[in-house]
């Protein structure tokens, strides 16, 4: 019997993506890859994302195009209309709660292939809802398989116990007292201890995902240990997330014109392009001008116009260079825009430095004024995120080994499985999401000086170390190595982020932050925070409307007001290390902070002492050097 469950895209590409254990009405299933995302000709169901070719080519994506997921919905009469993202229960052993015997594939009575029962109970007394078991075993190359319950319970009693999934005996049941957990055999009577935390070491086993039946390539001993993890163990599943935001020249194309339309008809124009004769090109031209409903020379304009490049025309970038770009995007102001383009923007720079301070203590609030250059607000943007893959177990690491394990073999890395597991498919699953932002720069020749402090580049290097010892990758790595403008410009958008779930009634969950960072000949230092959704129309345009110059103005003094103190001060400010591996230090959830989908670092690299200064007065902070001027 199959089960239809609701889920978002945004999920599909986060913790409900490939691989995932995705809880639905109190059972467990196990997202399938993509390769099993397909209509019922075998093509991939999702629609495709245009005009992404510049952030593809950034990411090192020119060999996949980009899909949305498949769209399915329930009909009147209870159908389901459209493709489904499929997935399959796991784990596949169910306990009853009352007695504790353990159940293989309790819905699928025997001499059937398919489930078929969904509420199976147990034969005892009670008839108790069976409910599958809390733990699977994982490993870092990525597999995922059942808890090997019948080895568990014979590996120090009758070996010869033959193995039945259909007869029954075994029991797993936990110790009032002493909180152990024991697995019995009914059969044999052997017993033996169950821990949750168990590792096997030197498995004969390929990265196997619970919906193959085989892998494709052989199995070869690993040096990885596979772990026993419980089913809502956060290490179980991590997804790798990439993308970035559609800037001109793509983002000003006009939808629905003959251009658009030319385009998006890739089929077409591969027709097009083999016609062998004058005659059968023109017969096809003929035929799609009078589907398009344009004369066959603006048809033949547009196909020359594709021809020719369009519409980036040879343009590439880098992961870094895109980065520069959507900053020289930001800080341009853009002429003869459109509401329907994708990328628009409003600049306040002028306004916000022409503001007038008359009241009567203002040196403050003049500094904040000062220590910002430029000030845009983004009324529509257009973000494009792309899933490369998951891991399991242990972060993931670009090199494979940590920097300070390097001369040890067994330490602990893990595989990044590709959505299809193998790589060899041509396309990969995206989602595009409109919104709207909020974008400020700092002024360059203050920030030079500032971060000239001596105590504040030690500071910065000692966090650099621990970072470097860890070799943790982010999706978008940290400018590197880290200085002091970047660890002020994250944390002031953590500080930002969490005064905007205050004063404007944003949840921080929804508002992102994107950070701009360099020096160098072409320096960077901007911060864009900004809410983005899924539908096309975006979000309400609250965010946006909050940069307006007198508004912007109060709440960032805000944000540097509370950036000076914390409800955990002085043992904050004083911190020498906090959060994963210690690479936070003046940073905590009283303070700094924020929901996991709101940061591009994991909530780590944060330091408040870089934005407020220390209580010692060695390191000053921005807003002191902007006094001063």
């Amino acid at each position: 019997m199959k089960r239809y469950i609701p889920t978002r895209w945004s999920h599909v590409l986060g913790f409900s993506g490939v691989g995932a254990l995705v809880r639905a009405d109190n059972d467990l299933f196990v997202v399938m890859d993509i390769s099993h995302w397909t209509d019922k000709n075998r093509k991939p169901a999702g629609e495709p994302l245009y005009y992404v070719d510049l952030l593809r080519g950034a990411l090192g994506l020119d060999d996949k195009r980009l899909l949305q997921p498949p769209l399915a919905r329930l009909i009147n009469n209870g159908a389901v209309d459209g493709i489904c993202v499929p997935a399959v229960r796991f784990p596949r052993w169910a306990r009853c709660p009352s007695c504790g015997l353990l159940h293989y594939l309790p819905w699928r009575p025997q001499g059937q292939e398919h489930p078929s029962l969904e509420d199976p109970r147990c034969h005892c007394e009670k008839r108790s809802r069976l409910r599958q078991v809390d733990w699977v075993v994982a490993h870092p190359d990525g597999g995922l398989w059942d808890v090997p319950w019948h080895w568990l319970a014979h590996r120090g009693g009758q070996a010869d116990c033959r193995e039945s999934n259909e007869q029954r005996s075994l029991h797993l049941r936990r110790d009032g007292s002493s909180g152990h957990w024991t697995l019995h055999c009914d059969r044999c009577c052997s017993s033996g201890r169950f821990s949750p935390s168990q590792e096997f070491k030197n498995e004969q086993r390929a990265p196997l995902q619970p919906w193959q039946k085989h892998a494709g390539g052989q199995t070869v001993p690993s040096k990885q240990p596979a772990r026993i993890l419980e089913v809502n163990d956060p290490r179980l599943y991590f997804t790798r997330l990439q993308g970035g935001l559609v800037i001109p020249p793509e983002s000003q194309v006009e939808r629905g014109g003959v251009l658009d339309r030319l385009y998006r008809n890739h089929g077409m124009r591969m027709d097009i392009a083999r016609s062998r004769t004058k005659l059968a090109r023109g017969g096809l031209l003929r035929r799609l001008a009078n589907e398009f409903g344009c004369t066959r020379g603006a048809l033949e304009e547009a196909l020359e116009q594709i021809e020719a490049g369009w519409p980036l025309h040879g343009e590439t970038a880098t992961k870094g260079q895109l980065l520069e770009k959507e900053h020289r995007a930001l800080t341009t102001p853009i002429a003869n825009q459109l509401e329907g383009e994708d990328f628009v923007t409003e600049h306040q720079t002028v306004a916000w430095q022409s503001l007038l301070l008359d009241q009567p203590d203002a040196s403050r609030v003049r500094a904040v004024r000062d220590a910002m250059q430029q000030l845009v607000a983004v009324t529509r943007l257009r973000e494009i995120r792309v899933f490369t893959g998951f891991h399991r177990v242990e972060q993931w690491f670009d090199d494979g080994i940590k920097p300070d394990s390097a001369h040890d073999a067994d330490a602990p890395t893990a595989r990044l499985v590709p959505p299809d597991l193998d790589g060899h498919l041509d396309w990969l699953p995206a989602i595009e999401l409109y919104g709207e932002g909020i974008f400020f720069t700092l002024n360059e020749d203050l920030l030079r000086r500032w971060e000239g402090q001596e105590q504040l580049l030690h500071r910065a290097e000692m966090l650099q170390r621990r970072f470097e010892r860890t070799g943790m990758r982010f999706p978008e790595d940290p400018p590197l190595p880290l200085t002091p403008r970047f660890i002020l410009l994250h944390t002031l958008a953590h500080l930002l982020i969490r005064q905007l779930e205050t004063e404007a009634g944003y949840p921080a969950a929804s508002i992102r932050e994107r950070i701009y960072c360099a020096g160098g000949h072409e320096p960077m230092a901007g911060i864009l925070v900004y809410v983005a959704v899924t539908d096309i129309a975006g979000s309400l345009g609250g965010l946006a409307e909050l940069a307006e110059p007198k508004r912007f103005l109060r709440l960032l003094a805000s944000v540097f007001d509370h950036a000076d103190w914390c409800s955990l001060d002085p043992v904050c400010a004083e911190h020498e290390g906090q959060g994963p591996s210690q690479l936070n230090r003046a940073a905590c959830h009283a303070c700094a902070l924020v929901p996991e989908p709101s940061c591009q670092f994991g909530n780590m690299l944060l330091d408040r002492i870089f934005v407020a200064g220390d209580l010692g007065g060695e390191i000053q902070s921005l807003l002191a050097f902007a006094a001063t001027d």
